[in-house]
């Protein structure tokens, strides 16, 4: 299995920025870091869950004891119950000796499953049970193994759609989403990328790359689909094709369309706000001046409906972006989406 498929969680956390999004999870953290409450991190692909994990765990009383992290999407289906539980030597082709599992290795300390959304459904109700239980067996074991870790779950699925699908258990997201903490796209924190760019241009050796003025007003416009992580390969690649220089505009535009091996890329668009859903056309004054009743929830719900779907499909299914447009935070405009049955079809 590769380094990439699990890893230890690195020792140094830290989660940069200024924004009001980022202050705020900066401060959640803080508040529940003692706490041996599930946590369950949220938000898009490449946002910075890992870093909120492992600020978690530095923070809290566990912090001297291991954090040991899983990628689930990353393990084969069928060697993930072996990765997470262990096994027992002859348990299974290729199982030489006796292997202890993640959750015994990160006893005492901290467990981080990476991508838990794309845990198979068999494997769901098998880390279920080890919740409940805090009991673990080993794969081809008859011992049951106790163990005391706290539990930080992330995922970039919407689990709740999922859940509709048919594709993830609602017991077992009840048992992950005790705190939840959700990261906010880099679109909606742009304010933070100086800092960012800082940071990472830092962690790189050698004389680390400048942006001036135009070049990161450059980057606050781009849509940065690939959030944090595609930053930070940016200010990578800067580094490589201009150690120690500072860059101006013309430089950034060359960076957007090269790849990480110098390859030319399309052409992408800068961030743009999109238009407001259209008003679903209504008349309220013509029945109520007819004398007619009218049923004003049914038509208060009608409405929101027609305008999250609108929003939907004017960003072309991203509820992040539509959220925006409607003024609302991601996790309500999810919470709507369930209570009215609105699913990533709207946007077709």
């Amino acid at each position: 299995m590769s380094h990439r498929a699990a890893k230890s969680v690195p020792q140094l956390a830290n989660m940069v920025g200024i924004s009001k999004a980022i202050v705020t999870i900066r401060g959640e953290i803080e508040k529940i870091a003692d706490s041996s409450a599930s946590v369950l991190i949220t938000g898009p692909s490449g946002s910075g869950k890992d870093v909120a994990a492992q600020l978690l765990h530095q923070r809290s009383r566990r912090a001297a004891a291991p954090c040991i992290a899983l990628n689930c999407a990353a393990v084969a289906p069928d060697l993930l119950e072996s990765e997470m539980f262990g096994h027992e030597a002859g348990a299974f082709t290729g199982a030489i000796k006796a292997r202890a599992g993640r959750f015994e290795a990160a006893n005492g300390g901290t467990l981080f499953l990476d991508e838990v959304g794309d845990m198979p459904l068999a494997m769901q109700a098998k880390l279920l049970r080890a919740l409940e239980t805090r009991v673990v067996e080993r794969v081809g074991g008859m011992l049951p193994i106790a163990v005391n870790v706290r539990l930080v779950a992330a995922t970039s699925v919407d689990v709740f759609a999922a859940i509709d699908r048919g594709a993830f258990r609602s017991d077992l997201l009840y048992r992950l989403d005790v705190i939840r903490l959700e990261m906010p796209a880099l679109a909606d924190r742009v304010e933070d990328i100086p800092l960012l760019v800082q940071h990472f241009s830092r962690q790189i050796d050698g004389p680390p790359v400048r942006f001036n003025t135009a070049a990161l007003a450059q980057l606050m416009e781009q849509p940065w689909p690939g959030n944090v992580r595609e930053l930070k390969n940016l200010v990578e690649r800067a580094q490589a094709h201009f150690p120690g220089q500072s860059l101006c505009r013309d430089d950034v535009h060359r960076l957007l369309r090269l790849d990480d091996n110098g390859a030319t890329l399309p052409a992408r668009q800068p961030l743009r706000t999109a238009p407001s859903p259209p008003l679903p056309a209504i008349d309220p004054g013509a029945s109520v001046a007819a004398g007619r009743s009218v049923d004003l929830k049914t038509i208060l719900s009608q409405l929101e409906q027609a305008y999250i779907e609108a929003a939907l499909k004017a960003s072309g299914g991203a509820i992040t972006a539509s959220a925006r447009l409607l003024g609302l935070q991601r996790t309500t405009l999810i919470e709507k989406m369930r209570r009215l049955h609105i699913g990533p079809h709207a946007a077709a």
